[in-house]
């Protein structure tokens, strides 16, 4: 066991360059927590954001939410456990996963699924947590349901169309593209579409059940109108944060809109989560991500690569220790 490791920090807020590598001692872990060894870490654009001081973490502070690895100390009889998962707060309220090592409790420790690799395992948490915390928890969704995704294309619009589809629902997909690397029954195309009236076309006038709006900004009110009377919307993203809409319409709509927070998920939360997702994976109902992979020393340009938009392959990390 090496008694350092590589961690990425950042002690300024800014763009990618900010981050900078340091050396720190290996974490011990303490009564009823596992040392992981990180064979894999994701770059979401929630840590790019992070780095940037969107979400105002305590500085200096140890980016990165997901990952994949192997405990190899503490536990009990758990040393040589393949692992995944990531973690509540992780980079923002505490030093997370853009480490060599990690602790964490033994509660929140979830098994890897065998069928997928440690760099795809690393790509799901983030982007699946959020799409099944809003179609499963938030939106309660049924075989047979019509659903829209906006942003379907990304990560968490791929994770949402597969999960909908692994709970027998339709999915009507919404982005800047037909292109339809998500799967998705169809796909409307807001750069040249009105967004409602295709729903109502593809729906026969009466609307989607669900709607997971991972864009909101001037799509919020497009996918409110887009919800049959008694329909449901998820937010879980906004670009401006403000958004209007004609509340006379939806109230008399009897419509529901429900924010979803992946931070404040809880480490117990993410286990359960992570554990039920697993089952997907092992059924071969959900599918990681395709992923692009980076030395551990070339973080700032997988950083740059996510805050670019570059490619629909998730950035992921492989620490060297």
């Amino acid at each position: 066991m090496p008694k350092k490791m590589k961690v990425w920090v950042f002690d300024r807020y800014g763009a990618p360059d900010v981050l900078a590598l340091r050396e720190r001692d290996v974490p011990s872990p303490g009564q009823g927590e596992v040392l992981i060894r990180v064979d894999a870490t994701a770059v979401n654009p929630s840590d790019v954001g992070n780095v940037g001081g969107h979400f105002k973490a305590p500085l200096p502070r140890v980016p990165g939410r997901d990952f994949a690895g192997v405990i190899v100390a503490g536990g009990d009889g758990s040393v040589g456990a393949e692992v995944w998962g990531s973690g509540p707060g992780w980079g923002v309220k505490q030093d997370g996963t853009h480490a060599e090592y990690i602790v964490m409790s033994a509660d929140w420790v979830s098994r890897r699924p065998k069928n997928i690799s440690p760099e795809e395992a690393a790509s799901v948490g983030v982007p699946h947590l959020a799409a099944w915390s809003a179609l499963v928890t938030a939106g309660n969704v049924q075989a047979g349901d019509s659903v829209l995704v906006t942003g379907v294309s990304g990560g968490v619009g791929r994770a949402a169309t597969q999960i909908a589809h692994w709970k027998g629902a339709r999915v009507i997909g919404a982005s800047m593209s037909l292109k339809n690397p998500s799967g998705a029954d169809a796909v409307i195309d807001t750069a040249k579409q009105d967004l409602a009236g295709e729903v109502l076309k593809l729906t026969n006038g009466k609307g989607v059940d669900l709607a997971l709006d991972t864009v909101g900004g001037p799509l919020f009110e497009h996918c409110i109108k887009s919800l049959r009377h008694g329909g449901r919307q998820m937010a879980i993203s906004s670009k401006p944060p403000t958004v209007s809409f004609n509340l006379v319409d939806f109230y008399h709509g009897q419509k529901t809109l429900s924010g979803v927070d992946t931070m404040a998920l809880s480490g117990l939360d993410v286990t359960r989560l992570m554990n039920q997702l697993r089952a997907g994976f092992e059924e071969g109902a959900l599918l990681p991500s395709p992923v692009q992979t980076w030395a551990f020393t070339d973080a700032p340009r997988a950083y740059e690569a996510v805050a670019h938009g570059r490619g629909e392959k998730k950035q992921v990390l492989k620490p060297v220790g």
